[in-house]
C-alpha cells in the first residue's frame, strides 16, 4: 500500500480532506507521506487550490501538482480550452515513483470521480491507478444516491483490476438521517468493499489541532495496521503514456 489513490463517487465528496486525514493517520504510524494532485482545475495561478488544504489540515506534508487550469471543468476539457499542455498519464506514473522512492505512502487525490478524463487521450484516474499498480481509497457520500453511485465506481475499478481497498464516508452529519444510517450498513453490503472510515461533517473547517486529534476514532484500526503495514498489491511498476 505504498501507493493509495484517493477518488470519489462524484464531485464535492470530500477528497481532499479524507487525503488529509490519511496523511495525518500515516504520519501518526511514523511513516513519512508525500501527496500528489495530478491535476487541480476552477482555481487562478497562484491561489491556493486543494494541495494548500491538505498542508493547512496535515501540516508539513511535501505536495507535488502537475497541472492546473483556472476554469472549474473537467481537467481534459479545461485544459484544451485553456491552451495549456494535456497531462500525460506516464508524467503522472513518474512523478509518483519519484515521490515513492522518498517516502513510505504516496496519496493520489483525484479529480471529480474515477472516469473524469485527466489529459491526453482521455485517460483517466483508473488508468492511473492501473499503470502505477495503487490501491484506491474510495470516498463516498452518505445520504440517497450514493448506493448507487458507489456501486457502479466499484464496477468500475473492478472491470480494469484495480482494487478498492476500502470506502470513507466524507462528511457525515452529527444527526444522521434514515437513509444515511442505513446506508452506513449497505454500502459494504452492495458492494462487498468494506467501510474504513467515517468523517465528521464540518471537520475540514477544524484547526490542525483538532483534526489531528480526531482522525485515530475516524478510520477503523484495521485500515490503520495496514497503512502501517505498507502492503501492497504489486511492487511493478510499468510507465506508459497511454492507458
Amino acid at each position: 500500500m505504498s501507493v493509495l489513490v484517493v477518488t470519489g463517487t462524484s464531485t464535492g465528496v470530500g477528497k481532499t480532506v479524507v487525503t488529509a486525514g490519511l496523511a495525518v493517520l500515516a504520519r501518526s504510524r511514523g511513516l513519512s507521506v508525500a501527496v500528489c494532485k495530478p491535476a487541480q482545475t476552477g482555481i487562478e495561478d497562484g491561489a491556493p487550490g486543494d494541495l494548500a488544504e491538505v498542508t493547512r489540515l496535515a501540516g508539513d506534508v511535501p505536495v507535488s501538482e502537475l497541472a492546473r487550469y483556472p476554469e472549474p471543468l473537467a481537467p481534459f476539457t479545461a485544459a484544451r480550452r485553456s491552451g495549456r499542455p494535456m497531462l500525460k498519464v506516464g508524467e503522472i506514473v513518474t512523478e509518483i515513483a519519484r515521490l515513492e522512492a522518498a517516502h513510505d505512502l504516496v496519496l493520489v487525490e483525484g479529480a471529480g470521480g474515477v472516469l473524469v478524463e485527466l489529459g491526453q487521450g482521455g485517460f483517466t484516474l483508473r488508468d492511473v491507478a492501473r499503470a502505477a499498480n495503487a490501491d484506491v481509497v474510495l470516498v463516498a457520500a452518505p445520504g440517497l444516491g450514493t448506493l448507487n453511485h458507489t456501486a457502479l465506481t466499484v464496477e468500475a475499478l473492478e472491470r480494469s483490476d484495480v482494487r478498492c481497498t476500502g470506502i470513507v464516508v466524507g462528511a457525515l452529519p452529527e444527526e444522521p438521517d434514515l437513509a444515511m444510517r442505513c446506508n452506513l450498513d449497505d454500502l459494504p453490503r452492495i458492494t462487498g468493499i468494506p467501510i474504513v472510515g467515517v468523517l465528521p461533517d464540518g471537520c475540514g473547517e477544524w484547526t490542525s489541532a483538532e483534526f489531528a486529534r480526531g482522525v485515530g476514532a475516524w478510520f477503523t484500526s484495521e485500515f490503520a495496521q495496514a497503512i502501517a503495514a505498507r502492503t501492497s498489491v504489486s511492487t511493478s511498476r510499468e510507465v506508459s503514456d497511454s492507458p
